[in-house]
């Protein structure tokens, strides 16, 4: 009874879950960034997205993105593991005008949002912690290192965001082990 059991739930999760391409999936802004071309403050936002396939079910992705005042783009850091996978650095950083792009198919959802004075005197302090991330060349999806990892320590090197990250950002927890 408990094998048929088992095996019926195992079965369930297999169908369940996302036989999507990730080269297909879905890329597109949320819209829920404000648009450097329209928000012309100082503007620190970070974001949650279900992983790609079954990790969703029970683990995010997470990633931050800054903008200066006046900047035209935003700068989004994030570590991403299929890159070590590659021989690149986990720690990705790049320009866009949309941070809030879909994690492949999975809709984002805002951590946290600052924007002002407050968002200004907070982004040079987390450009210079982002140089010292200590794993930037390494990826471990449990325990850790890991994309929830990454934003887990910028929080505790710069205390002054509240960055509280959800309970699913498996990894977050990794950030305590500084080097």
């Amino acid at each position: 009874m408990v094998k048929n059991l088992i095996v019926l739930i195992s079965c369930g999760l297999l169908v369940a879950c996302s036989s999507g391409d990730w080269r297909t999936a879905s890329r597109e802004p949320a819209g829920i960034a404000p648009h450097p071309n329209t928000e012309t403050e100082a503007v620190i936002e970070v974001y949650a997205a279900d992983a790609f396939g079954w990790r969703g079910w029970f683990a995010v992705h997470t990633w931050i993105a800054v903008k200066p005042k006046n900047a035209k783009e935003y700068t989004v850091h994030e570590v991403v593991g299929w890159r070590v996978n590659r021989g690149q650095p986990a720690l990705y950083s790049y320009q866009t005008v949309t941070p809030d792009r879909y994690w492949y198919g999975a809709k984002p959802e805002k951590v946290l949002s600052l924007q002002g004075e407050q968002a200004a005197a907070l982004i040079p302090k987390i450009n210079e912690a982002v140089t010292r991330y200590p794993w930037a060349n390494e990826y471990e999806a449990v325990p850790g290192p890991n994309s929830n990892t990454f934003p887990a320590w910028i929080g505790l090197q710069v205390p002054e965001l509240g960055l509280e990250l959800p309970f699913s950002a498996i990894g977050s927890g990794y950030a305590d082990n500084d080097q």
